[in-house]
């Protein structure tokens, strides 16, 4: 059927980063992704060894020559990978409800370390769980499933310049996520998270990975190039902004230091977030010029002191970290390789909203940029969204007979008025949580709306009134604990209806022990008292098989 046209009230809140604890966050057409994605290169001698460079390192215009030879990328990994249906990875030191430690000092990170906040202990994996719409029994499946897509999903990197003047670190206690103890360690943990969905596509092929949104964290020119750089396998990616950064003299032993990324061996797909697109995925860019300054007012690091303390005033400036405004970003990402997704028409808005098939089958992804440009954390969704870019999109997919998985990084609950705490502008006619299930809901060939932004695992049965019932599905982040993506596959049961299977799996670190100590320090950030429970309310949110009827 044709959706209802709402013309109601969604807007945008705006808290400054990721869900702080306790908060509820809820009232509560390109072709299929094709192509390779660029894999690690580097010039070689007639010996097979690599050429000294004197190129500048990627994102990083501190180090503009060197006679040093180009890093190697860590080598593909052994054996499957375990997901966590599997083995379970649990922090062993409970959670410090007092926050008696403050993990924004070095000292208090060493004490955490020692007293082993980051540890886990391996124990067996959670089933993956049927469920349906409605709470009845699954129906057995059919006399030939057909698998439609496999991919992961990838969300809230929030790959961070740690060390801009635009950052807002001393703002953490009030602002959960404004800091992260292991947020130096991210591009390592990225490539880590390549590497692992390197592996895990050679037991189970995958056709795309598409992103959750947040890839980036504070809208920064030389942060989408480190996260580009980390997802194509540039020769060198270096983490470094302003002055060349050596904590621990030497090559490849911090997280400073440049590294080869390995590259995804399949297409990644974009995604947009507040973070993307705003100052520390709250403020709009254009009120602000800190990150090519020299004056840090909110706190930033300074990886010139020992364990890198939070310093303001005066810092070294770099014009490379300029903001991007998403048109430009848009255009970066399109004119990347295959495009990542966007097509001429996202490029045209400005804006990262266009659709994509996945061949052979009759399922359509649409992309949503749901951040609002002017403010706020949460996400906003208008009439004029309906009208001019989502709705038509939907109507053409209902009548060329596609089902369709819906994507954005903001989950209804998500949703918000457009401003919060006073910051960001008041949309009146903005669409609440309630509104946007039911426009959803006027649509009975849509049978997901995958999601990010809440940083933990979460799936829902929505059940509009008067209109279509399907799931909504959250990814967690692969920055906080538990650092997780998840694999998701498309079943046709052959029965008359189809499946969702969403299992959840971690990064491997081996021979990466940079990316090793991220992940501890994201631990230890979850047991110290300081983010959130990134598994979710239990096991039905983590390995599930969602059942719903095949669309007519």
């Amino acid at each position: 059927m044709i959706a209802r046209r709402l013309v109601s009230v969604l807007a945008l809140i705006a808290a400054c980063n990721s869900p702080t604890a306790g908060e509820t966050d809820e009232s509560s057409s390109s072709g299929h992704a094709s192509g390779t994605t660029a894999s690690p290169t580097s010039t070689t001698t007639a010996t097979g060894e690599p050429e000294p460079t004197t190129t500048g390192t990627t994102g990083d215009d501190s180090t503009t020559s060197t006679s040093e030879p180009l890093p190697e990328p860590l080598p593909p990994l052994a054996g499957p990978v375990p997901l966590t249906d599997e083995v379970l990875r649990t922090p062993t030191h409970p959670v410090d409800e007092d926050k008696l430690l403050d993990l924004r000092l070095p000292a208090d990170v060493e004490v955490a370390l020692a007293e082993g906040y980051g540890d886990v202990t391996l124990g067996p994996g959670e089933p993956v769980l049927p469920r349906t719409l409605d709470g009845s029994e699954p129906p057995s499946p059919g006399a030939a499933p057909k698998l439609l897509a496999r991919f992961v999903h990838l969300a809230d990197t929030q790959l961070a310049d740690d060390e801009s003047p635009a950052r807002l670190a001393s703002f953490d206690e009030v602002s959960g996520g404004a800091f992260r103890p292991q947020e130096g360690h991210v591009c390592r943990m990225l490539n880590a998270g390549v590497r692992t969905i390197n592996a895990l596509n050679v037991d189970m092929p995958l056709d795309f990975v598409l992103l959750g949104g947040d890839n980036t964290d504070n809208a920064q020119t030389n942060e989408l190039e480190w996260f580009m750089g980390i997802l194509n396998g540039a020769p060198v990616v270096e983490c470094d902004s302003a002055i060349d950064d050596d904590p621990l003299p030497g090559p490849d032993n911090d997280q400073k230091d440049r590294f080869a990324p390995v590259g995804l061996n399949v297409p990644w797909l974009w995604v947009a977030g507040n973070h993307d697109v705003l100052r520390q995925g709250t403020f709009a860019i254009l009120d602000f010029s800190e990150p090519i300054g020299e004056e840090s007012v909110g706190g930033t690091r300074d990886y010139g002191q020992p364990g890198a303390p939070i310093v303001k005033g005066m810092v070294a400036a770099d014009p490379a970290r300029a903001f991007l405004t998403e048109p430009e970003q848009v255009a970066i990402v399109a004119g990347d390789g295959d495009g990542h997704g966007l097509d001429e028409a996202a490029v045209a808005l400005g804006r990262a909203f266009y659709t994509f098939d996945v061949a052979g089958t009759p399922l359509r992804f649409l992309v949503m940029n749901t951040s609002s440009l002017t403010g706020a954390s949460q996400g906003l969704i208008r009439p004029v969204d309906l009208e001019t870019v989502i709705g038509p999109k939907l109507d053409q997919a209902l009548a060329e007979d596609k089902w369709v998985i819906v994507t954005s990084h903001h989950r209804s609950g998500s949703l918000g008025n457009g401003q919060e705490f006073g910051i960001g502008t008041k949309y009146d006619d903005a669409l609440t949580t309630a509104q946007w299930q039911e426009f959803l809901g006027g649509y009975d060939n849509v049978i997901l709306h995958l999601a990010a932004h809440t940083h933990r695992l979460m799936v829902e049965p929505l059940q509009p009134v008067g209109g279509h019932a399907y799931w909504e599905m959250v990814t967690p982040s692969l920055n906080d604990f538990p650092s997780q993506m998840r694999v998701i596959e498309v079943w046709d049961q052959d029965n008359g209806a189809l499946s969702i299977q969403a299992r959840a799996f971690d990064m491997i670190t081996d021979d990466d022990p940079l990316a090793e100590l991220g992940r501890t320090l994201a631990v230890a950030d979850f047991t110290a008292g300081w983010e959130n429970d990134g598994r979710g309310t239990g096991p039905e949110q983590r390995n599930v098989e969602l059942w719903i009827a095949a669309p007519e």
